[in-house]
């Protein structure tokens, strides 16, 4: 191998949230060998309400070295211990999807089974009773709390609320200080190599051409390199998720800040409530096709529940995945390389999970069509294992008062989600398929939680008597509740750990 073939310089095109973590895990792994640039303009806006994450974003973080007091500080961050649904089966119901696990699993059998025969005895009903997440979310209370003491259950598993573009902000500053070169930039053009399509430099209206051996399309949704310029080709899922817009607002702060997303269903799509030490983010995702964009508007700021803090602003997307999310010498993270509506918070996780694939599968000695390939297959059942899991929530929906919700409820759905669904109505019992980001319990929150309850449960469960059951259930459902009552409250926690600035004087 020559010198040349040798991967060198990465050129990341784009800043925001996708730009700045794949910067800053790049230079925190590679830097000592590549050069990296970022390009972006300050003139290009970024879509930047991506709010609420997912308890990977822990591990990055701290994968990274940051400290998590200042990134919280610095992001006005709060604390995250699930997504709370609202009018999602029903109108007038509300579940949690909390974090962590739920009472005690046995060896091959599951909490849940014992709570299923519970339920058919009588003995017990809202299977929430058993999440210390939820008992402490619903008291609006949170410390860091690993497991509880003196019994042998896990504690707090929890993510958080911060404001993107200030988490982007943040990496910039921290990546500058490690040696990213940041380029201030339109890119005019970009170049590609004759013999095999390469692209070979971007060149930025000033003239100068930014050369590179591998680039990061972090364009966003223009898709600059992957799609613009590599006519890579995008598979459209909107027949199974079917909103196809978004209007964001914030507003005041509400007090308490709530440990938890809200996520309400409304007549042709949902809100999501996501409350910062400074203001609250809101949204409301809906399809065109039921709603006009005037309505959802409209819809959306009679809804509020604290004054906006600006004019709404609309976001048009179209739901699906790049057909190779790294293809020839581009690498699209972000949304260059699709788009998930952000029901269960994924946006951000996307990123961290993408770039954190290309570190592992990143090219020595030239970039190979294996490598390329199973960065795309992974790539792939991750996208696909999140569409089903969002998918489920819509096809498990009971609502009959809009024409949106009845054709969510009699859509045909992706073949393996309907071989999940039928596995646990008739038995009760959920896989983990691969490395699918989702676990068991996600699944289990959201099906029961949206009214579909297990024909039958594991055999095993039958080995304990229904006195010993009904003891278990009770202990397990004092213990989260007690211990839950003796945390702080959520908004002492964020004023003694990592209170911003601007919070002190407001």
């Amino acid at each position: 191998m020559t010198e040349q073939q040798l991967v060198k310089e990465v050129v990341i095109v784009g800043g925001g949230t996708a730009g700045w973590i794949s910067a800053a895990l790049l230079v925190k792994m590679l830097g000592k060998s590549l050069k990296i640039t970022l390009v972006e303009s300050e003139e290009i806006g970024i879509v930047g309400v991506g709010e609420a994450t997912i308890p990977p974003v822990i591990h990055f973080n701290e994968g990274l070295g940051l400290d998590e007091a200042t990134f919280l500080k610095e992001t006005f961050g709060s604390i995250k211990l699930g997504i709370q649904f609202e009018n999602w089966g029903q109108q007038g119901d509300s579940y949690m999807h909390a974090f962590g696990n739920f009472g005690k699993d046995y060896p091959f059998c599951t909490f849940h089974h014992f709570w299923l025969k519970a339920k058919q005895l009588g003995l017990s009903d809202n299977f929430w009773d058993y999440s210390f997440n939820y008992q402490a979310a619903l008291q609006n209370r949170f410390t860091k709390l690993d497991s509880i003491p003196n019994v042998n259950l896990q504690g707090l598993v929890y993510a958080y609320h911060f404001d993107a573009a200030l988490y982007a902000q943040f990496l910039r500053r921290w990546c500058e200080t490690l040696g990213v070169v940041r380029v201030e930039g339109k890119i005019e053009q970009v170049h590609t190599r004759p013999d095999d399509g390469f692209i070979s430099a971007v060149q930025l209206q000033s003239g100068e051409q930014i050369k590179g051996d591998l680039f990061i399309d972090c364009s966003g949704m223009h898709a600059l390199l992957i799609e613009k310029t590599l006519n890579t080709g995008y598979e459209d899922w909107s027949h199974w998720l079917p909103c196809d817009r978004a209007w964001a607002v914030p507003t005041e702060s509400v007090k308490p800040i709530v440990p938890y997303t809200r996520s309400i269903a409304h007549q042709a799509g949902w809100q999501w409530r996501i409350p910062l030490q400074h203001r609250t983010g809101n949204g409301l995702v809906f399809s065109s096709k039921y709603w006009s964009e005037e309505d959802a508007r409209a819809h959306l700021l009679a809804n509020l529940d604290a004054p906006a803090l600006a004019e709404p602003r609309l976001i048009k997307f179209r739901t699906g995945r790049r057909l190779k999310q790294w293809h020839r010498n581009v690498v699209s993270i972000g949304l260059s390389s699709g788009f998930l509506e952000p029901l269960e918070s994924t946006s951000i996780h996307l990123i961290q999970s993408g770039i954190i694939r290309l570190v592992k599968n990143f090219p020595h000695l030239g970039i190979k069509a294996a490598e390329v390939a199973e960065y795309n297959r992974q790539s792939q059942l991750e996208f696909e294992h999140i569409r089903d899991f969002i998918i489920l929530h819509y096809k498990l929906t009971q609502r009959t008062d809009s024409k949106f919700w009845r054709d969510c409820q009699q859509m045909e759905i992706p073949e393996r989600l309907a071989r999940k669904m039928e596995l646990f109505q008739a038995t009760g019992k959920v896989y983990r398929e691969q490395d699918e980001l989702f676990s068991p319990i996600a699944w289990i929150q959201v099906m029961l939680g949206q009214g579909m309850v297990p024909q039958d449960y594991h055999p095993i469960v039958n080995a304990l008597p229904a006195e010993q059951l009904s003891e278990l259930l009770s202990y397990l459902k004092t213990i989260y509740s007690a211990t839950a009552t003796k945390l702080p409250q959520h908004d002492e926690f964020l004023k003694q750990f990592c209170q911003s600035d601007a919070m002190n004087t407001a």
